[in-house]
């Protein structure tokens, strides 16, 4: 009974702190949301915008003590986006965002202590673009590898506040948070080479695209060898105005009605385990993704819907998680999937609409348990992606086991409750 009335006590803490954050925000937020832009001319010009994504959350038995509730602000995200172009065909986007931001405290990251020890602005991307026409574009540096929708979506521009919840590809785990496992890139970026084109057979709309980059360096990858990514998305209605190959969870009914199916397959020789050879495989990424989002009659709304299955073949065998375990490259080996289905109300509320969601999610890992979770929540949407605020309550194991690592068959984990508000900024 008490577990019962402490639940419900953090349910009614983050509807009324949503509501207090609309109430607050409604005389203060900008009206309008677009990148400042300096032009020279036709050609060129620059232009400069920001994000920022932060948090309160609360975990069932998360606290030091170990039965009560933890209670975190966060801040998920702060960047810096800035784009230009100097030709007709070359254009360039440097983006930066705080590493570390969301560690808590004065938790130790390279040796430094202290609260502001624990973050750093850094290089998010840093792309070189030759963009001829819609069917011939090569960007080079680094990038974002075209994985599946989550990925492309970002952070920012998911359907729901914390849209990564199935294990990622490589280009995630960044050596610089692990030295020792080698890195294989730095929040779903790596440096590389990538060619991407629209073509329209039928009325359709496909998207291709192609990267070669490094993938993972050291570790078990003694011969240097290269990473390789592909991705084909078929449109089969209307088609999405997300630049590049970038992709969204919703574009809230704004793009018409769209049904999007598209596949990836990753794939890198040596490309996970540790130096031990019997340790040693390569890694394939193989995922399957689809949006479908219907903008209903007689102004009803706009339902959306989001899925996603991957499957990650790295056979290192379990000798990888004790035969040295701090240089595994321990990267997931086993199928997952999440889907989950919005409901955008059509009738404003304040300076704003709600969208209702829910959300399921399944990770089977071949070398530890399985975990699975339900999230229910609801978004505020204010601007699009550009000014949102969520409350959501997830239940299930996924988080006490371990979201992006802990795959080793010696990972535990109850199923918890915890609880979430959320606001995100753009410009």
């Amino acid at each position: 009974m008490k577990g019962h009335v402490a639940r419900r006590w953090k349910q009614f803490v983050v509807a009324g702190a949503m509501v207090a954050l609309v109430a607050g925000m409604g005389s203060t937020l900008p009206s309008a949301y677009a990148g400042g832009t300096i032009k020279a001319d036709d050609d060129k010009w620059i232009s400069i915008g920001m994000g920022i994504r932060t948090s309160f959350n609360s975990l069932e038995n998360g606290a030091v003590n170990g039965h009560a509730y933890s209670n975190e602000f966060t801040i998920n995200n702060a960047r810096i986006y800035i784009n230009g172009q100097v030709h007709k065909y070359v254009k360039f986007e440097f983006n930066t965002d705080c590493f570390n931001c969301n560690i808590v405290g004065t938790q130790q990251v390279g040796g430094g202590t202290g609260f502001g020890a624990n973050s750093s602005i850094g290089l998010l991307d840093a792309i070189g673009k030759f963009e001829f026409n819609e069917m011939v574009n090569i960007w080079v540096g680094r990038m974002l590898l075209p994985s599946e929708r989550g990925e492309l979506n970002g952070p920012f521009y998911h359907a729901t506040f914390d849209g990564f919840r199935t294990p990622l590809f490589p280009a995630d785990f960044s050596s610089n948070f692990n030295a020792a496992n080698g890195g294989a890139g730095l929040y779903g970026r790596d440096n590389g080479a990538t060619f991407w084109g629209k073509i329209h057979p039928f009325g359709t709309h496909l998207l291709y695209v192609a990267t070669v980059s490094q993938g993972l360096r050291n570790g078990p990858n003694t011969g240097n060898s290269l990473m390789y990514t592909g991705r084909l998305q078929w449109n089969l209605l209307n088609d999405e105005p997300s630049p590049g190959y970038y992709t969204a969870g919703t574009y809230y009914g704004t793009a018409g009605d769209i049904l999007a199916i598209a596949g990836n397959v990753q794939h890198q020789k040596d490309g996970a385990g540790n130096l031990t050879g019997s340790n040693v495989s390569d890694f394939t990424g193989l995922s399957v993704d689809l949006l479908f989002e219907k903008v209903l009659p007689n102004n009803m709304g706009v339902f959306t819907f989001n899925g996603e299955f991957k499957r990650f073949f790295a056979n290192y065998g379990t000798g990888a998680f004790t035969n040295n375990p701090g240089t595994c490259f321990c990267v997931f080996n086993g199928h997952s999937w999440t889907a989950y289905g919005l409901y955008l109300i059509p009738q404003e509320v304040g300076m704003g609409r709600f969208q209702p969601y829910v959300r399921f999610t399944s990770v089977s890992p071949l070398y530890s348990s399985m975990r699975q979770e339900f999230e229910y929540g609801v978004n505020y949407i204010i601007s699009g992606h550009n000014a949102r605020i969520s409350a959501y309550g997830r239940y299930g194991d996924i988080e006490t086991k371990g979201v992006f690592g802990n795959y080793g068959p010696n990972a535990q984990g109850n199923k918890a409750d915890s609880f979430h508000v959320a606001l995100q900024l753009q410009y």
